[in-house]
């Protein structure tokens, strides 16, 4: 079975002096559904290519949670594993995919502004997939997204909102896509959603 790894987030525990690292137990159900065994990764970490070499993963899958420290996040871990998975992806070729906080990592990472938006927290709302000329519901837990007019390429939009949000980008020559809902939190999980991850990841 292939390993994916998959970022954490970070909750502060003050009355015990601790950063934690966690994860919805739904992200390793949704990886373990699509077939692939599911390895979190510390955020503390100093050498993260030692980490990929050693763990060979086969994917890297970027999480929701905290914002992005330029957006008033309190996570500058969270902020460097992201990169750090993104370059060295990038620079290795393995298929990386980012839900919410992972796309808003992707889309920074790539020099897309981003912008605070309303109506898109625990909302439901349709998006609009060009390519296939189609519509579909998606679940929304963001206060910030990238607009139509400003992605840049490589990333280019393979579904946006009403409003001119991007939910759903591609990246036009690496393995890269990413998503603004999440996929653990359908009940049950969506075949369109599974089918995704697994052609990504194959």
């Amino acid at each position: 079975m292939k390993k994916i790894i998959f970022t954490q987030r970070v909750e502060i525990v003050e009355s015990y002096g601790e950063r934690r690292d966690c994860a919805d137990q739904n992200i390793a159900c949704f990886l373990e559904a699509c077939g692939y065994i599911p390895v979190p990764v510390p955020n503390v970490l100093k050498d993260m290519d030692a980490f990929l070499k050693a763990i060979q993963p086969e994917g890297i899958l970027l999480t929701g949670g905290n914002s992005l420290q330029k957006w008033g996040g309190n996570a500058a871990e969270r902020d460097r594993t992201d990169y750090e998975l993104i370059r060295l992806a990038i620079q290795n070729k393995i298929p990386l995919y980012g839900f919410c906080r992972g796309m808003q990592s992707i889309l920074d990472y790539f020099g897309c502004e981003l912008s605070q938006v309303q109506g898109h927290v625990a909302v439901r709302h349709e998006v609009w997939e060009q390519q296939a000329d189609t519509r579909f519901l998606t679940n929304s837990f963001h206060n910030q997204a990238c607009f139509r007019e400003n992605l840049k390429v490589p990333l280019y939009a393979a579904a946006c909102t009403e409003d001119g949000v991007v939910e759903w980008v591609r990246h036009e020559s690496l393995p890269i896509e990413a998503t603004m809902w999440h996929p653990e939190r359908e009940v049950p999980f969506a075949e369109t959603d599974l089918e995704r991850v697994k052609k990504l990841f194959q």
